[in-house]
């Protein structure tokens, strides 16, 4: 049984925010002429972990021009590229989907892993991606979690890859709502009640929050046996951890790297985000959205943003089709220091 939430719990509609985190989480593509291949197995851990995952690989007549590692937000799973994945295989890129540990159907499901191990794993996933297919262009791709686990990954290169040669991470709606950004009393509060239950549980979805205009996406995300309907006070912890390092990361990160943000996204503060672009480093690529949500890459108008980073993919310095890189660069300009 789960014991009743404690006031603590009920800080502000930012506590809310957090919880929802935890809980919910232009151009023209090619059209498929048929499916895309879709493959099914499990990545091998160093430590005898094993990861499921999904392979999207490219229609028959599209050839493989790149390949990319996408990791899921929290609570989510390899399910979560159902939507998008069809879309990149269309344009020539092979999207492999993993379970991160904690969450799908690995075997910790439930579990806050660390920031170490999220890191470890997807070191280990591109390196066997990178030997599956020699020589083709590799990229991270990741939607909030997964996308602040590749910038804590990306930059701490090459202690977190080794030889493997990355040629950039994509990152929607990156997961970078650090302790710094966040208000006293809400830091207080996830202290006390994270140290002091944390197997405590947040169960239900976002709420009146909207993580996407797309509603059969968030329909199947709430349907799916996979997705994780309750979360654990420590392991929201250890995603605010997780958040800390990604800021952290943000000044290192290895170029080409693009970061991309919707205007309606009410799961990652404006403020957060506005932060973390500022401290990323010259080279780093950001693309605003204005009527995008946090499920950036499975909206109704997710064509635009998979556009754009296939784009990116093919020429990281050229101009994005939709124009978002411009508008973002308005957008960070226009926003006051303490956005």
């Amino acid at each position: 049984m789960i014991p009743p939430r404690p006031p603590l719990l009920k800080l502000s509609r930012r506590a809310a925010l957090l919880g929802a985190l935890g809980v919910a989480s232009c151009a023209r593509l090619p059209a498929l002429s048929t499916e895309p291949a879709v493959e099914t197995g499990a990545f091998a851990m160093v430590d005898g972990a094993r990861l499921p995952y999904r392979i999207w690989s490219p229609p028959a007549g599209v050839p493989v021009r790149a390949v990319a590692l996408a990791l899921h937000g929290m609570a989510d799973s390899r399910d979560a590229w159902e939507v998008s994945a069809p879309l990149f295989a269309a344009g020539g890129v092979a999207l492999a989907a993993p379970d991160q540990r904690g969450f799908g159907a690995t075997a910790e499901r439930g579990v806050w892993p660390g920031t170490a191990a999220l890191v470890d794993d997807a070191g280990t996933m591109l390196a066997t991606l990178a030997g599956r297919f020699p020589g083709m262009p590799l990229f991270g791709v990741g939607e909030s979690m997964g996308a602040a686990v590749l910038m804590v990954l990306d930059a701490d290169r090459p202690a977190t890859l080794g030889s493997t040669s990355l040629s950039g991470i994509a990152l929607a709606a990156p997961a970078v709502w650090s302790r710094a950004t966040m208000t006293a009393l809400l830091r207080v509060g996830l202290f006390a009640v994270s140290h002091t239950v944390p197997e405590l549980e947040m169960a239900g979805g976002p709420g009146q929050l909207r993580a996407s205009d797309n509603n059969d996406a968030l329909r199947r995300l709430s349907r799916d046996r996979l997705t994780l309907h309750r979360t654990r006070m420590d392991a929201v912890r250890g995603l605010v951890d997780l958040m800390d390092a990604a800021v952290a990361a943000a000044p290192h990160l290895t170029p080409p790297a693009l970061l991309l943000y919707g205007g309606k996204d009410e799961l990652v503060p404006k403020a957060s985000t506005v932060a973390a672009w500022r401290l990323l480093p010259a080279g780093s690529r950001t693309a605003f959205y204005p009527g995008g949500y946090h499920l950036l890459l499975r909206d109704k108008g997710r064509a635009v943003p998979i556009g754009d980073v296939l784009a990116w993919m093919d020429n990281p310095l050229a101009p994005l089709p939709s124009g978002a890189d411009y508008v973002a660069q308005g957008w960070l300009v226009a926003q006051p220091d303490d956005a």
